[in-house]
């Protein structure tokens, strides 16, 4: 682990103190002298000669006497490891880095030409101020977050990170665990791996997740498993975390360093890596039970084996958990009503036909029909190629499978309450989500530079199936779910209102990435690259809500276009089911659309005075080729009724878009940039401003989607579209444009009383000009149109404290207040060019249209004006064993659902308002030698978090914190000589 200077200004008197403590603390100590001409240096001198790979005290010696440093360390740390080898011209911490890779040890300055050598805390505090004198300090927090290892409170950005042992502590394994600990990020979504990701606030709309990969903007927050990128539309990539080292969570805009999808952060996923010369394992074993639900079980096994003493090791990684469910799907009937707002298809007089199906859900009622499981493994294999060279091998899986929904319904589609905590289904609902990713990192030496190659290959594959009977209350699907052969009411039909979706989405990441760097520990420090990406998303989403079977033909993808004056052309098209759907599947999307990446970078750190004035100046070159092709087919002209020449197979006659034909393919080049100035007040504060750029490629929406007809924008005979009819309506664009960031931070990150009290925070301003935005509402705008809304400024204030109150007490606060606004609303133009003046419109029920861009004032979605957390843990030293005590609180205050103002299928703004909360945690537990046992509880106060809410599957649905979970966790860590 890296080092960096913390007290260059101490004395003397502190080095002596030091070096007592250590003599006073073990039998033995070793305190390995410089030359006296070489000590007198104010800057440690770069090694001149290669030092092997040997035992870790002979090799610390030679690195002393080549650098002119004072090395001191307690003789048992050390034990009888071996050092890394390490090439001449690298600079002193470069080298000792290097050198105590895998070892388990780390390095700190205790004055500019001394450096204390300490294991890397594993165990508790108690444990650690055993073996190390400063066993109250705060220990120090590796992080690359600029691409090279850095002490996280000399990185002049906001970084949150959650190490393994935090982790651990949190007892958080997924995502869903771990985000209410990261004031500043939020997520949307609902249930497991299908989340939208917020930093900031910086969240507008999403569409349903049936079709978000065909709908669903590029994510604006990146998602990276080390170093291949993972983020996917409205489906985080939610990887089980077992064996990780850390996870990084960097605020505002990353592009420069990480590229496409770090417009507004980046979350990274860092696992642990081989250790050469270490045997070492980690068993992990719980059981928990929920209120109101099931109990779940988890467990996970870590193996690190030297296989060739300091050339190759391996370290592998098992784990299985299933989540046992808390919603219930209670009993329920589905009768058509008179209020259906498509029952007028059914040709009756507008009432229900008297010869209508009704359903009930009997034989899917069921308690906790939403468990969910996570198996999986990851294998690395690190192989040391030379003194110079490394390389390292991943392969990772991942299979989780979750059923029901993770969303409560407050009343059914008629508006009747239904309890906490369920829903009304009427069919088996489920998600199966696996992805698998192959990786190589070659790194090593050119001299003084150090080189890396970074590629990966991850494929990830969805197939999700919802109950959608719901949508029978819609304005369109009894025209498939309803018949009338005759004359009269009489003759009328409603069949089935039974409805499903199946979504199946691959999902594809190839990315390689070329980068050099300078030593990290020059006055001058650059890094540049090269990157390359091919994203691809491969999406088939059916709908089978077409019950009136004997009425229709079957659909099929179409094998050509219309012209606009009616000619048909034959041409190919895209599929990836290029066969003929089963009749019942009324509506399908099958398309294909990514991008390709191509970028070069670079980024320059200038110490204007040497560890003290850094001026630093990054930039980006990007070209990224957008394209989209497929199809989208209906089944409206299939109809025998209305069309009794329909064709059978009804190809090339129903609605249809041959994506293909639209000829989507746009390209986005340009520069994302960042520059900074960061003061290091003293040893222990530094202070910084930056300023950054952030860019989200611009998509398409299949086809220039029309208003629907009964919209105000929508040139009708009904008086309400009196305005459409004079300037010839309004159609949605059949492409949509880049949305950009600009952000101004100035931050601090401060240490105080000898490293026992951390405070770091900043301050920040974020301008979101043309933010993407996806709309929809019944009888407005076609569900999943994307348009570029207006602009938002967000302003806010973060900040985070660590506290050693006393030996074993840490206490931990973080926080963050958001205020946003939209600044400058969108212009939306009518056909001829007309700005459309929506003060002016109303829907056909007579509600004001409101712009669905936002009105000026409003905030973002995902957006709570405050978060906060604080955590308190007491380690204390009980009858032989080590205990400790852990309490924490979590609040939100309320926040928004979307920033879609138009309305609900029930009438009702769709920007449904979240209300705060506030949730409770707990553990204890105990360990001796090996062995941890740990009691946790989880929101102890069993509150029903309200964590977002949408109507995509034609109800209101509210995703709801997991209700109280009480665990028992064991754990039995082993390591031994290799």
């Amino acid at each position: 682990m890296g080092g960096q200077s913390r007290h260059r200004a101490a004395g003397i008197a502190t080095v002596v103190s030091e070096i007592l403590r250590a003599l006073s603390s073990c039998t033995s100590a070793a305190l390995l002298d410089a030359p006296p001409t070489l000590a007198q240096a104010v800057d440690p001198a770069a090694l001149t000669a290669d030092i092997p790979a040997a035992p870790l005290a002979q090799a610390l010696e030679g690195f002393a006497r080549q650098t002119g440093l004072q090395l001191i360390y307690v003789s048992e740390v050390l034990g009888d490891q071996r050092s890394n080898a390490v090439s001449a011209g690298l600079g002193a911490n470069e080298a000792l880095t290097r050198m105590l890779q895998g070892t388990g040890l780390k390095f700190e300055y205790l004055t500019p030409r001394s450096i204390r050598i300490v294991a890397v805390v594993i165990g508790s505090p108690r444990q650690n101020a055993r073996m190390n004198p400063a066993g109250d300090e705060l220990q120090q927090v590796i992080v690359t977050a600029n691409r090279r290892e850095e002490n996280l409170q000399n990185v002049p950005i906001t970084i949150q990170v959650l190490t393994g042992e935090t982790l651990a502590k949190l007892n958080a394994k997924t995502f869903d665990d771990f985000v209410s600990y990261l004031p500043g990020v939020t997520a949307h979504g609902v249930g497991p791996g299908q989340n939208d990701i917020y930093v900031r606030g910086l969240g507008t709309t999403a569409t349903g997740i049936q079709g978000s990969g065909i709908a669903g903007t590029f994510p604006n927050v990146a998602l990276y498993l080390d170093d291949q990128s993972a983020q996917l539309p409205s489906r985080n990539l939610d990887i089980y975390a077992a064996d990780l080292e850390r996870i990084e969570i960097l605020e505002g805009p990353q592009g420069t360093l990480f590229g496409a999808g770090a417009e507004a952060g980046v979350v990274r996923y860092i696992t642990n890596k081989p250790k050469l010369n270490v045997t070492e394992g980690l068993v992990n074993a719980g059981y928990a039970t929920t209120a109101h639900g099931d109990p779940s079980t988890n467990g996970n096994a870590t193996l690190n084996v030297p296989i060739i003493a300091d050339t190759l090791a391996v370290r592998g990684v098992v784990y299985n958990e299933k989540r046992g469910g808390y919603i219930n799907n209670i009993p329920a009937t589905f009768a058509r009503a008179a209020t259906d707002l498509g029952i007028h298809y059914a040709n009756a007089a507008g009432q229900v036909p008297a010869n209508s199906v009704v359903i009930n859900n009997f034989n899917v009622v069921a308690q906790d029909i939403n468990p969910v499981s996570y198996t999986g493994l990851r294998v690395e294999a690190l192989y040391r190629i030379n003194d110079a060279w490394n390389a390292l091998l991943a392969q990772s899986y991942q299979n989780m499978e979750a059923d029901g929904v993770f969303v409560e319904t407050p009343a059914n589609s008629l508006g009747e309450r239904l309890p906490d905590l369920s829903v009304q289904l009427y069919n088996p609902s489920y998600n199966k989500d696996n992805f698998e990713n192959t990786s190589l990192t070659l790194d090593g030496r050119i001299g003084a530079l150090k080189l890396l190659y970074a590629g990966a290959y991850l494929v990830r594959n969805i197939e999700q199936v919802q109950d959608y009977t719901n949508y029978a209350r819609g304005p369109h699907v009894d025209f498939y779910q309803c018949a009338n052969p005759g004359p009269t009411p009489a003759t009328a039909q409603c069949f089935t209102p039974s409805a499903t979706w199946r979504e199946r989405e691959r999902n594809t990441h190839q990315s390689h990435e070329l980068r050099l760097s300078t030593p990290g520990d020059g006055r001058i420090r650059g890094i540049g690259g090269l990157f390359y990406e091919d994203y691809q998303i491969q999406d088939q989403a059916d709908f089978f809500y077409l019950t009136a079977l004997p009425y229709f033909h079957p659909i099929g993808p179409p094998t050509g276009y219309y012209t606009l004056n009616g000619v048909f052309v034959p041409t190919s098209v895209t599929s990836n089911n290029p066969n003929i759907r089963p009749l019942g599947d009324g509506f399908f999307n099958d398309i294909t659309r990514g991008y390709k990446q191509q970028a070069a970078y670079t980024s320059v750190d200038f110490d204007v005075i040497p560890k003290t004035l850094t001026l630093t100046a990054g930039t980006r070159y990007f070209r990224t080729d957008t394209s989209e092709v497929g199809s989208t087919v209906g089944s409206f002209g299939c109809q025998l009724i209305m069309t009794p020449a329909a064709p059978n197979p009804c190809v090339n006659h129903s609605n249809f878009t041959n994506v293909n034909a639209e000829n989507l393919d746009r390209t986005f080049s340009g520069f994302t940039s960042r520059a900074n100035v960061s003061w290091k007040v003293t040893d222990d504060a530094l202070l910084y401003y930056t300023w950054s750029q952030g860019f989200r490629a611009g998509g398409f929406n299949r086809a220039a989607f029309a208003a629907d007809a009964n919209s105000a924008l929508s040139p009708g005979n009904n008086s309400w579209q009196a305005q459409a009819r004079t300037y010839g309506g309004w159609v949605a664009p059949l492409a949509y444009g880049p949305d950009t960031l600009i952000n101004n931070e100035l931050g601090w990150k401060t240490t105080w009383m000898d490293r026992r009290i951390q405070w770091n925070g900043a301050i920040y301003q974020e301008d979101w000009n043309n933010a993407q935005i996806n709309v929809g509402a019944t009888d407005v705008i076609s569900y999943g149109v994307v348009l570029n809304g207006g602009n938002y400024r967000a302003r806010g204030l973060e900040t985070s404290g660590v506290a050693r109150i006393a030996t074993g007490l840490t206490v931990e606060a973080s926080a963050a207040w958001n205020q946003s606004e939209l600044v400058k609303q969108a212009t939306f133009l009518w056909s001829d060019g007309t700005p459309i003046n929506f003060s002016q419109l109303q829907t056909s029920t007579g509600r004001r249209l409101p712009n669905p861009g936002g009105s000026l004032g409003s905030s973002l979605a995902a957006a709570p004006p405050f978060e906060g957390n604080l955590r308190a843990r007491y380690e204390f030293a009980f009858n032989g064993y080590d205990a400790f005590a852990q309490i924490g609180a979590v609040h939100q205050s309320h926040s928004l659902a979307t920033t879609n103002q138009l309305y609900d299928p029930q009438g009702n703004s769709a920007a449904y308002d979240l209300p705060a909360f506030t949730t409770y945690d707990a553990a204890l537990g105990f360990s001796k030698d090996a062995w941890l046992v740990q009691l946790y509880g989880e929101n102890l106060t069993d509150t029903r978090a309200q964590l977002y809410a949408n109507y995509a599957q034609w109800y209101k649905a509210v995703t709801v914190s997991r209700p109280r979970t009480i665990g028992l966790h064991f754990s039995y860590k082993f390591s031994g000589a290799p």
